[in-house]
């Protein structure tokens, strides 16, 4: 006779080797989901980082779409997608960055050696913005619609390769390409 304690080891494991299987047939394995896809933003919690203000809620409600990306200077993955951010900004694309629990001298010293793509930007000392908005580290990035909605979320750093495949179509209002 089989006690049915003994049936609970193989039961867990079929269990967690189903959630395996599942995560890694999703349609980009690599990329973190957002439950904010196709949602309003979460609210905007900021404080003023230096003499720079904090975007706002409405900021997002403006009519264009723009990318929010979450930075901080102790971020090495931050440093390579700077340029990338750089060359977005010059191209007339508003993104807005928040300073993820950093301190705010270094903060304005990567910008100052960085140089600063943002159309505006604060700081979230405590996490409690990224907290809210499902941010897991930095950097991250959402596209945000006209609206406030998120569009889409990319965990990691804005390469040419996420640019061209994933950004791009958002910020020309096309799906972006699978």
């Amino acid at each position: 006779m089989v006690k049915p304690l003994m049936l609970l080891p193989p039961v867990i494991f079929a269990g967690l080797a189903g959630l395996f299987i599942w995560g890694m047939n999703r349609e980009d394995p690599t990329q973190l989901p957002t439950v904010f896809a196709g949602k309003e933003a979460p609210p905007v919690q900021l404080e003023p980082l230096g003499e720079f203000e904090p975007f706002t809620d409405s900021d997002l409600k403006d009519g264009k779409i723009k990318l929010v990306n979450f930075w901080a200077s102790w971020c090495a993955p931050c440093r390579i997608e700077h340029p990338n951010l750089e060359a977005l900004a010059k191209e007339g694309v508003d993104i807005y960055g928040v300073n993820y629990k950093d301190t705010p001298s270094k903060a304005q010293g990567f910008l100052a050696e960085m140089g600063n793509p943002y159309a505006a930007l604060g700081a979230d000392p405590k996490g409690q913005m990224a907290l809210n908005w499902g941010v897991y580290g930095v950097p991250e990035t959402f596209v945000v619609d006209g609206e406030g909605k998120v569009l889409f979320r990319f965990a990691g750093p804005v390469t040419e390769r996420v640019i061209a495949s994933d950004l791009r179509p958002l910020l020309e209002g096309k799906a972006p390409a699978q």
